[in-house]
């Protein structure tokens, strides 16, 4: 089998791309991202001297308008460490919640107060189902991450309920007994010892 193609174009970039350069930057992509989306939308060119130097003042502006971002996020990012957020969601017995938390969600929770932080940015790879504590990595940029930790809590007591839960392996839940079934269970057993004795004492009379 013929190994893939690394082949890539070189194009000049009409506006911001994010995590792949801003207006007046030339760069090298996919001919299929290429052909399918920049080329199509406006977003590039085919780049040519009097094209590039026709976007230097612009590529000046978005470069001050980038630093200025960072420098915003990076104060974003420090104000992030060892940061836990509590989110607050009807759920069952069990702790699975109706319904989901996404990344919208998170993202809304850091806001709230006062992290100005994008959905996007939220890096979850499955919403979350249950009530509990998960880590979940905010980023930015590559190197602009930080690891924060979301606290769904129910909105109501389950802790009876949590004591009794057990998952295997695959993080599944080990269906077991209610407390009430079991303590009728062990009342019948009882009961039916007593009548056993009873019996028995009969038949020795």
């Amino acid at each position: 089998m013929p190994a893939a193609s690394t082949r890539q174009v070189t194009l000049l970039l009409n506006r911001n791309v994010e995590s792949l350069g801003i207006v007046g930057d030339v760069v090298k992509v996919r001919p299929g991202y290429a052909r399918n989306y920049l080329l199509p939308l406006g977003i590039a060119e085919v780049p040519t001297d009097e094209r590039i130097a026709d976007l230097q003042a612009a590529r000046a502006e978005a470069m001050a308008e980038l630093e200025t971002l960072r420098s915003e996020r990076r104060g974003i990012i420090s104000a992030l460490e060892d940061i836990a957020i509590s989110l607050v969601r009807s759920c069952n017995d069990r702790g699975i919640l109706y319904g989901s938390v996404t990344q919208r969600d998170i993202a809304d929770g850091l806001n709230e107060l006062g992290h100005r932080v994008d959905e996007r940015a939220v890096r979850l790879a499955n919403p979350i189902r249950r009530v509990g504590e998960y880590p979940v990595v905010i980023q930015f940029e590559k190197e602009m991450k930080v690891e924060v930790i979301i606290k769904v809590d129910a909105d109501r007591s389950i802790a009876e309920e949590s004591e009794e839960m057990e998952f295997d392996n695959e993080g599944e839940l080990i269906e077991k007994p209610s407390r009430k079934a079991q303590d009728t269970e062990e009342t019948s057993e009882e009961e039916g010892e007593g009548g056993a004795e009873a019996t028995e004492e009969a038949a020795a009379d």
